[in-house]
């Protein structure tokens, strides 16, 4: 443990002053390059303005096409090749995706995901950004909501595990939804294991995250809100129903269109949650763990990577929607 948080605060303190003396080393070279003054200061100064901006964005383009834009092409190149990666197979690999079980049902599982936790999240967001808003206790209301945003997917997997223990009928029941309803006169349940209800069992522990994420953004665009047009629909009688249908939630529908997608992008990627809780067992299999089954314990990276770049397809175009949508709210 005292090894890790050493390994930790060394890797910060090195990052952090690695950036400095990236930044402050480089303006000092390229001044020296083309220095501010003499009978060229004019001319130096125009070209050492269009070089500096690379200076600060030249790491972050190294570090995203080592990291992200290298891995497409060799996620690709993968894909045509057999698991040890050396024998070039064509599509087998898609042909397989294509007629797997377990491939389509982690695409239904996924649509499922996509259908509830991103509308729920927003929902439950907005509820909470208006209603807390209302309160003299909002602000800890308001912390008490985003705190789950501060725990771990696998972390928060954990507590949901034990909310959803089950220990045999007879046994004690230590878990909190069988507390329940055996107070209630029911019968414990192995909850994680009864389809289709155990993908909505796990699909409440991302909405309970991500809530707090949706809360926070919307409860800032609500503030932003004009108050002349809450103050005219008022003297015309409005309800404060309608008020937040008709008046609030259009002028914030950017918004909450950003957050929605940005939910939806991370659900795409959903995987902490379902290893941690079922493995992707009792009808429960995501994309991206069937992904990382087959990569770390089936050790076959073609459909590994045919996988991947199947979740990747998925992900893009509502990124760009996404980045373009924030672009214009910006303006």
């Amino acid at each position: 443990m005292v090894e890790q948080l050493a390994l930790a605060s060394a890797t910060i303190i090195v990052g952090v002053f690695g950036c400095v003396l990236w930044f402050w080393g480089s303006n000092w070279l390229l001044d020296r390059a083309l220095p501010p003054r003499g009978p060229q200061a004019g001319r130096n100064i125009g070209r050492a303005a269009r070089v500096r901006p690379w200076l600060f964005l030249g790491p972050a383009l190294l570090v995203l096409t080592v990291y992200l834009v290298w891995p497409v092409f060799v996620s690709v190149w993968l894909s045509l090749h057999d698991a040890s990666g050396r024998r070039f197979v064509g599509l087998a690999n898609w042909r397989w995706l294509l007629a797997d079980g377990k491939f389509r049902e982690s695409i239904a599982n996924n649509l499922l995901w996509l259908l509830i936790v991103p509308a729920a999240s927003t929902l439950f967001g907005l509820l909470a950004a208006s209603l807390t808003d209302r309160l003299r206790w909002g602000d800890l209301a308001r912390s008490l909501i985003f705190m789950p945003m501060a725990i771990s997917f696998v972390g928060a997997s954990v507590i949901w595990r034990f909310i959803y223990d089950f220990r045999g009928e007879g046994r004690a029941q230590i878990g909190l939804l069988n507390a329940l309803v055996e107070a209630w006169g029911g019968t414990p349940q192995p909850w994680l294991t009864l389809t289709p209800w155990n993908n909505l069992l796990l699909m409440a522990v991302l909405i309970w995250i991500q809530t707090g994420f949706a809360m926070v953004i919307l409860s800032a665009a609500l503030r932003g809100i004009p108050e002349e047009t809450v103050e005219a629909a008022v003297l015309d009688g409005a309800s404060p129903l309608q008020i937040f249908l008709r008046i609030k939630v259009p002028q914030i529908w950017g918004t909450i269109a950003v957050v929605w997608t940005t939910i939806t992008i991370l659900v795409l990627k959903v995987f902490d949650i379902v290893l941690a809780m079922t493995n992707g067992q009792w009808g429960t299999q995501v994309l991206a763990n069937l992904m990382f089954d087959w990569m770390f314990r089936g050790n076959d990276s073609g459909r590994a990577s045919a996988v991947a770049l199947v979740i990747m397809a998925l992900v893009t175009p509502i990124m760009v929607w996404n980045i373009r949508n924030a672009r214009r709210e910006a303006l």
